[in-house]
């Protein structure tokens, strides 16, 4: 895409000081720290289940061929993981603190993913054959079982151990609410009483991608021993870190550059996918044009020039900057320990400002 990364950023004076000069945070090294915190606990969880639903969990982590053979995979990225990690260190609790809730919620996430890749019928994920496809249909769905299974007792387990679970629970009914309506948007019409609008997109986005994060960053929060209100400032920030991170992979679906997202030009509109920006220039003077174009075999650079010019691009930007701002405005609410806070902001750029 062609705005700077700078587009997305928040003004964020009233959080620092203006005398102050800090090196930037890189956000790699952030990741690599809190994986290697959390690694060693993730494998001994994976480990406690059956020897073959242990495999598939391994291979869906990268750490296995199918067969157990070693890999050289990293596990995927670890946001989850890490925002649990920096929720515990922002409240001044050690980062080790977090660890069964970081484990916890990394496995809700691969669980998430081998059932996502069966509703949605993926036949590959980073590259490699997706465990349905690796494995079978039934026996992704097993191992989808085992880790939630597993990492509802790890939390149990863990110090605040009722507390967490319930945090989890609530985090686990939104994401399946988010997954449901993401799925029925595809069954209504582009236009008319019954279309998707803006703001079923957002709470759709809050449920689907951001109850998880904002449960990771409030879990390691809590086993930390922080009070309530910073608990729920945590949560109300990831959650809108997943706004802005959704609607920001809305816009590299339709104009970002396949070398940098991996995926085809155009895509989300070849597969007339309802994202934020198709949304938003549905909801002005040029919708007719568009849906009409949306229902034929229109090319999608023509569908995509037309959503620009009726506004969705930028209006998809703004809906983005909106919810970065509320980012920082969640995580200047309660008082927080400054280096944990730079590394999540790092965790912010790192996510929302892909390119932009």
């Amino acid at each position: 895409m062609t705005a700077s990364s700078s587009a997305l950023r928040a003004p964020s004076g009233a959080h620092r000081r203006a005398s102050t000069v800090r090196l930037p945070v890189d956000a790699g090294q952030v990741l690599d720290r809190c994986r290697t915190l959390v690694r060693p606990a993730l494998r001994e969880a994976v480990e406690r289940t059956h020897p073959w639903v242990g495999e598939m969990a391994a291979y869906s982590f990268g750490w296995c061929e199918v067969g157990g053979a070693p890999a050289a995979g990293s596990g995927g990225k670890g946001v989850r993981q890490a925002l649990a990690v920096l929720g515990a260190e922002a409240t001044g609790a050690p980062g080790r603190a977090a660890v069964p809730g970081a484990v916890a919620v990394e496995l809700v996430h691969a669980f998430s993913l081998l059932h996502d890749d069966i509703m949605d019928g993926d036949e590959a994920r980073r590259r490699r054959p997706t465990v349905w496809k690796a494995y079978g249909t039934g026996p992704a769905v097993l191992a989808g079982d085992a880790l939630f299974a597993l990492a509802v007792e790890t939390l149990a387990a863990a110090p605040e151990g009722p507390r967490a679970v319930r945090l989890l629970s609530v985090a686990l009914q939104d994401l399946v609410r988010g997954q449901a309506d993401d799925l029925l948007f595809t069954t209504r019409p582009w236009t008319g009483p019954e279309r998707v609008r803006p703001d079923e997109y957002r709470t759709m986005a809050e449920h689907k991608t951001g109850a998880l994060l904002g449960c990771a960053a409030a879990l390691g929060a809590l086993l930390g021993g922080a009070p309530p209100a910073t608990v729920a400032a945590l949560d109300r920030a990831g959650r809108h870190l997943g706004i802005a991170f959704q609607v920001v992979d809305d816009l590299l679906g339709i104009w970002g550059d396949p070398a940098v997202t991996g995926k085809p030009v155009h895509g989300d509109l070849r597969e007339r996918k309802k994202t934020y920006p198709v949304l938003a220039a549905l909801d002005t003077p040029l919708a007719g044009r568009l849906a009409a174009l949306l229902e034929s075999a229109a090319d999608p650079g023509e569908v995509a020039a037309l959503i620009e010019e009726a506004g969705g691009r930028s209006a998809a930007l703004t809906e983005a900057r909106r919810h970065v701002a509320a980012v920082e405005a969640a995580l200047a609410d309660v008082p927080l320990q400054e280096g944990p806070v730079e590394e999540l902001r790092s965790l912010l750029d790192y996510l929302v400002r892909r390119d932009l």
